[in-house]
């Protein structure tokens, strides 16, 4: 390239695309379905989940015997009960809160 400060640079041109208007919006990605709601807050934290897991624990409890489904929790055996303990021992070992 020559020092002559008369010639123009010439800039690489990008190559013309096809738009979408909807990705073009501000945070618009390809994980949003044409036409949902925008205001919506879903993900970690889903309204929408959180609703669901609700609905779906008060039918347990309104059709589940809960104190027979606790029965059938208990250990077998003390070596389970034992196996049981030891496993929440290390559990907890891990966490930040109690140890």
């Amino acid at each position: 390239m020559s020092n002559d400060k008369s010639t123009p640079r010439i800039l690489q041109q990008q190559p013309t695309r096809d738009s979408d208007p909807q990705q073009q919006r501000s945070g618009a990605t390809d994980f949003q379905q044409r036409g949902q709601a925008q205001d919506q807050v879903e993900g970690e934290g889903s309204y929408t989940a959180t609703r669901e897991y609700q609905k779906n624990i008060k039918e347990y409890l309104d059709k589940a015997d809960v104190a027979a489904d606790a029965e059938k929790a208990k250990p077998h055996s003390e070596a389970e009960a034992r196996e049981l303990e030891e496993a929440e021992r290390a559990g907890r070992s891990h966490s930040k809160g109690e140890k």
